[in-house]
């Protein structure tokens, strides 16, 4: 029998801790979120409750479910208060150095039995864990974005992460958020990112190479391959610069040439042209994240 996870403190809310945190309250979940930045933190809420308002707008929500999710999410300003939760999921900037410090304060102050877990997408559980006293309640819990839409969950493993943590996770995924989990051992990109990026970092090239326009690129894998996006408008929407990091950080590691970054994804970042959450990227999008032209 698995000890019940029934309170779970989400640490960032952007992109995906705004996703997470609006799936697991969904659930029937009591959430916590821990921002260091305030501004940051009220445009987290503030886009969890413009995602509930167009859930109503498309009859998926009612008004009194709203309320009732809003209400099962709370913010806290300090560690401590992430205590009494069963499992903590990280989701802050793919950072090392930064992780590492998040995930020496739980080992602090959480209880043993509590799940410690990462949203990274490419940084090593191995050596997240290795800061903490107990590594073997570390895990990877790997939401595809966007999280309310994919079923889809990686469960990954790090070196020292024992088989109970793996089994309280994968009883979690499975049976208390009913989402699909696939289990992975460690490995930089995982599945899911690995393959995504150079599906991207290729449609890059085509477009380098001037063989398509990236509108008729998306088409093209939208239409024929039943895509719910093509390949330049999930970049946008994952974050140009989360992107280019990840391939980054997959070329330090592999060293193969295929995971080299595009010249016109680095050109991109650093006009500040990061997709969705800048409102320009390879497309243009609105402030509630929708697309204009």
């Amino acid at each position: 029998m698995h000890r019940m996870i029934k309170k779970v403190g989400v640490i960032g809310i952007g992109t995906m801790g705004q996703g997470i945190a609006e799936m697991l309250a969904s659930k029937g979940l009591d959430v916590f979120i821990l921002e260091q930045s305030e501004e940051r933190l009220r445009y987290g809420l503030q886009m969890i409750e413009i995602s509930l308002d167009k859930q109503i707008e498309k009859w998926a929500l009612t008004n009194s479910e709203k309320k009732l999710i809003l209400s099962r999410i709370d913010s806290v300003s300090y560690y401590e208060e992430l205590a009494s939760c069963e499992l903590v999921i990280e989701t802050i900037t793919e950072e090392l150095e930064a992780k590492k410090e998040v995930f020496r304060k739980l080992d602090a102050i959480c209880s043993e039995s509590t799940i410690l877990a990462s949203n990274t997408s490419t940084l090593s559980l191995t050596e997240l864990a290795s800061v903490t006293a107990t590594p073997d309640r570390v895990i990877g819990i790997h939401f595809i974005y966007p999280v309310l839409k994919v079923d889809l969950v990686e469960i990954v493993r790090g070196l020292k992460t024992s088989e109970e943590t793996f089994a309280r996770t994968k009883h979690f995924v499975d049976e208390i958020i009913m989402k699909k989990s696939v289990m992975v051992f460690e490995s930089p990109g995982f599945v899911t990112t690995r393959l995504i990026c150079l599906f991207i970092n290729e449609a890059l090239h085509v477009l380098e190479e001037g063989v398509a326009s990236a509108e008729d690129i998306d088409n093209a894998m939208r239409i024929g391959y039943s895509f719910s996006h093509g390949p330049f408008e999930m970049a946008d929407r994952f974050g140009l610069d989360s992107v280019l990091a990840a391939l980054e950080r997959m070329f330090r590691e592999y060293g193969e040439l295929k995971y080299r970054p595009s010249i016109v994804l680095k050109k991109m970042v650093r006009g500040g042209h990061l997709g969705v959450k800048s409102g320009v990227g390879f497309f243009q999008y609105d402030k509630d994240g929708d697309r204009i032209s």
